[in-house]
C-alpha cells in the first residue's frame, strides 16, 4: 500500500473531468519536457484513455491535434502513434528542451525513467518534497500493472540536521530564538524522506522489485538542486531566495526561504551534443564525490544526522 504524502505535505487530489484538449496539453508537455522523446512509441489509445479517464474518441482527437502541430506521426486507429523526429525543433525552435518549473518538469521525467528495467535516480536537494510528489505517478502505474522495473536504486543527499542552514532562516535571529524555522524544515525533511523510502521499499513485498533507497547528510546548505536519472540525464535548478512570512507554532515569523517547487529545471541529456554530455558526466562525478567523501549516513530518527 502506498502511503499518501499529503500530510507531509503532498497533495493527492482526484483528477477532474478532462477534455480532449486537456489530454493534448498534457501530452504536449511530456513531449516538450523530453519525457516522450523523438521516435518513441506512444502508449496505446486504450492505455491513454484509461490513464486520463476519458473515452477513446477524446484520445484520438487529442492525438490528431498533436499530429497537426507536427509533434506526432503515424496517428491512426491501429498501431500506437510515435513522437515525430522533428518535435523537439518544433517546440523549442532551437533543437533543445526548454527549462520548466520543477512541478512541471520533474514528474514526466521520473515517470519515463520507470520504463527502464533498472531505474537509477540520484537527487541533491533541500528536502525531498518534489521527488516524493514526482514519484507518485510511476508508483501508481506499477500498482496498476502498467510498469514493472526489475530494479530501483534511489540515492538522496540532504542537508544535515546539525548545521546552521543558510536557508530557510529567520530574517531576524532574535525573532527565532527557539529555532522554529529549523524545526519546521527538519520536520519536512524527515517526513518526506520517510514517505519516499516507505513507498519505494513497499514495492519489494508487493511486486518483488529489487529496491534500494539510501540517504546521506551534507555538511552544507545546497544552493542548487540536482536530479540524475538513469545515468543519462541531469536536471539542474538554482534555489532562488525570497523573503516571506509564515505562522509557525502560533508565532508569525519572517524568513528567507527558497521556493524549490517553482525552481526552473534545466535539462541536460547525454548524447545531445558535447555541452550536455559533459554536464551529465561532471554532475555524476560531483554527486558521487559528495556521496563518498564529506557526507554522512542519514537516519530519520531524533538525535541523528
Amino acid at each position: 500500500m502506498v502511503v499518501s504524502p499529503e500530510h507531509a505535505p503532498v497533495n493527492g487530489m482526484k483528477r477532474p473531468h478532462r477534455s480532449h484538449r486537456d489530454v493534448a496539453d498534457e501530452l504536449r508537455d511530456r513531449i516538450r519536457s523530453g519525457a516522450l522523446r523523438p521516435g518513441q512509441r506512444m502508449p496505446t489509445q486504450a492505455e491513454l484513455a484509461d490513464e486520463f479517464g476519458v473515452e477513446r474518441g477524446a484520445v484520438r482527437e487529442a492525438l490528431r491535434i498533436l499530429q497537426g502541430e507536427n509533434l506526432l506521426a503515424n496517428v491512426s486507429k491501429g498501431s500506437p502513434a510515435t513522437v515525430a523526429e522533428t518535435s523537439r525543433h518544433v517546440l523549442s525552435g532551437r533543437g533543445s528542451v526548454e527549462p520548466q518549473p520543477t512541478t512541471v518538469g520533474l514528474a514526466p521525467r521520473i515517470a519515463a525513467a520507470f520504463e527502464a528495467p533498472h531505474v537509477e535516480i540520484d537527487a541533491l536537494c533541500l528536502t525531498s518534497i518534489s521527488l516524493t510528489m514526482a514519484i507518485g505517478e510511476p508508483l501508481r502505474q506499477i500498482h496498476a500493472g502498467q510498469r514493472k522495473p526489475a530494479k530501483v536504486d534511489v540515492r538522496v543527499l540532504l542537508p544535515s540536521r546539525d548545521i546552521d542552514l543558510a536557508f530557510p532562516t529567520a530574517v531576524d535571529d532574535e525573532d527565532d530564538e527557539d529555532g522554529q524555522v529549523h524545526r519546521r524544515w527538519l520536520d519536512q525533511r524527515n517526513a518526506q524522506g520517510q514517505v519516499l523510502r516507505h513507498n519505494l521499499l513497499a514495492l519489494r513485498a508487493s511486486h518483488g522489485i529489487d529496491v534500494h533507497v539510501s540517504f546521506r547528510a551534507l555538511p552544507f546548505t545546497p544552493p542548487v538542486k540536482l536530479y540524475l536519472i538513469n545515468g543519462s540525464e541531469a536536471l539542474f535548478a538554482y534555489y532562488t531566495l525570497v523573503k516571506r512570512g509564515e505562522e509557525i507554532d502560533h508565532e508569525y515569523l519572517e524568513m528567507y526561504d527558497a521556493q524549490g517547487a517553482q525552481s526552473m529545471l534545466f535539462p541536460f541529456q547525454q548524447g545531445d551534443g558535447l555541452r550536455d554530455t559533459t554536464f551529465v558526466e561532471q554532475s555524476h562525478l560531483w554527486f558521487n564525490a559528495l556521496w563518498g567523501t564529506i557526507s554522512q549516513d542519514l537516519r530519520f530518527a531524533p538525535g541523528r544526522k
